[in-house]
């Protein structure tokens, strides 16, 4: 039996946040905790001071929706953007294995003198990713519309 469609279903929009403080940032970790993408889609741009990553995102803000109405949780594409990022680190990351997907644990920023800082993005399997930047300027974009989870489960964290 399907379920029809509730008038606050039609309310649902992609999401598109900024991240300029500490805080805004644990609001994008969030949303972010438990994506995962292919290796191949971590792009620097350096002439354009970006740093960017094509995710799969598990949809958290949904999740309870999924639940109650008995439905498959859900991911979607997002691309995250480091703006005014000066350099690019990693480490753990085998960025010649065009075959590997990792998985985001969280994002945080580490302040430097005068706004300056690092946003570092904490994988899976002791990986990370490091943006030196200007400033705080992080976005979170969806870029298509929400699938069904491969998994079919929502991401669990063993305490």
């Amino acid at each position: 039996m399907t379920e029809d469609a509730r008038f606050e279903d039609g309310g649902e929009r992609p999401l598109y946040l900024g991240a300029y403080d500490t805080e805004d940032l644990q609001v994008l970790s969030s949303l972010v905790q438990d994506a995962v993408f292919p290796i191949t889609e971590i792009k620097w741009l350096a002439g354009q001071r970006r740093f960017a990553l094509l995710l799969n995102r598990f949809r958290w803000e949904d999740a309870p929706n999924a639940e109650r109405r008995k439905r498959p949780v859900e991911r979607v594409q997002s691309l995250l953007v480091v703006n005014d990022a000066l350099r690019m680190a990693s480490q753990g990351i085998d960025r010649s294995d065009a075959d590997t997907v990792l998985s985001v644990l969280s994002i945080t920023f580490e302040p430097g003198e005068d706004g300056t800082g690092g946003v570092l993005i904490t994988l899976a399997g002791d990986g990370a990713i490091r943006a030196e930047v200007e400033t705080l300027d992080v976005t979170l974009r969806d870029v298509t519309r929400p699938y069904v989870a491969p998994s079919g489960a929502t991401p669990r964290h063993p305490d």
